[in-house]
């Protein structure tokens, strides 16, 4: 209603892509598709999280929030290894926080975002100095996150999309001071060539790859790109497995490899993991239940997963996600 009473066009579902899901996900997530979908299908229901900028302290945001309801998120989910924790407030009631505009040479307060998305870099768990790379690291949501909690030697965010990669740039602008700024290098790279540019160089390396968007594909305005969409679909399987070799040559022995979707399709999620896995010896899977049972009241979690991977379910009230995750360790060459 205060939607209509401002004007907004109300979001369509797409029935082409809603058709596909319907079919793909009762068979790959059973009796917990139902609840999923109607979270999908309602975006009135959907939350939106705040991460705090450490570089813009603002104790009267904080107050704000909590006035309103807000909550910290991740409490107790920072090891002592973490240099700092995460500042994100999230509440159970759906509504959107106002964004803030870009103002040049003016830092923002805070990052709108999807609490989920935060996942992948508490599992990265970087730490001061080391050498991070971002593979596909537009809009800088993560880019942005990684620096609230550590100081990295350097970090290098790579966007091969040319649009993306000004937004990216945008991003970092509006979040990381100047002297800070100076540790990050922004390519515009195809990520699947970086591993043999740069091999054995990174310590950590987040591959948050290029997915079928569940949410926004649901809601695609034109019928004709959807289907198209829907067709190729299968296509991007195998981009995601280049992007993960290509971290896996980036990675150096003993470092750490993140991948991240925003999508419940096993065929983006666990079967890539999977084919990388069998045809690679240089990777073996990381351990991340822990980390998932210290989240676990904030989020829900498909079960049956594997100990190195985890997937986030959007249900009412904790309307987060879709978000797979997985971690993966490089080891010496046999």
């Amino acid at each position: 209603l205060e939607n209509k009473a401002k004007g907004k066009v109300q979001k369509q579902i797409c029935r082409v892509v809603l058709d596909h899901f319907e079919e793909q996900y009762t068979a790959e997530l059973g009796k917990a598709w139902s609840s999923v979908r109607d979270v999908l299908t309602s975006p009135p229901c959907w939350q939106h999280a705040l991460l705090l900028n450490r570089f813009s302290q603002c104790l009267e945001l904080e107050r704000s929030l909590k006035d309103q309801g807000y909550q910290p998120a991740f409490q107790g989910a920072f090891p002592p290894s973490f240099p700092a924790a995460l500042k994100c407030y999230t509440r159970r009631s759906p509504g959107r926080f106002p964004a803030q505009k870009h103002r040049a040479g003016q830092l923002k307060d805070y990052y709108l975002l999807n609490a989920a998305s935060l996942l992948p870099v508490l599992a990265l768990g970087v730490k001061d100095g080391e050498e991070v790379l971002d593979l596909c690291a537009a809009p800088g949501g993560k880019a942005v996150a990684v620096l609230q909690c550590a100081n990295p030697g350097r970090l290098h965010c790579n966007e091969y999309d040319d649009l993306r990669a000004r937004w990216l740039e945008q991003t970092i602008e509006s979040f990381i001071p100047e002297p800070l700024i100076n540790l990050i290098t922004i390519s515009k790279l195809d990520g699947r060539v970086i591993g043999d540019l740069k091999p054995d160089l990174y310590d950590k390396v987040l591959v948050d790859a290029p997915c079928s968007n569940d949410r926004s594909w649901l809601f695609s305005s034109d019928t004709h790109q959807a289907a198209l969409r829907l067709m190729h679909r299968k296509e991007l399987s195998h981009v995601q497995l280049q992007l993960l070799r290509s971290a896996v040559k980036a990675l150096r022995p003993g470092g750490s490899l993140v991948y991240s979707t925003c999508t419940l399709s096993k065929a983006e999620n666990s079967d890539v993991l999977n084919l990388l896995l069998s045809s690679c010896r240089e990777v073996i899977p990381v351990d991340i239940t822990e980390m998932a049972q210290a989240v676990s009241q904030d989020f829900t979690f498909l079960g049956g997963m594997q100990r190195h991977e985890l997937l986030v379910l959007p249900q009412e009230g904790r309307a987060w996600g879709p978000m797979y995750v997985a971690k993966l360790k490089k080891i010496q060459s046999p």
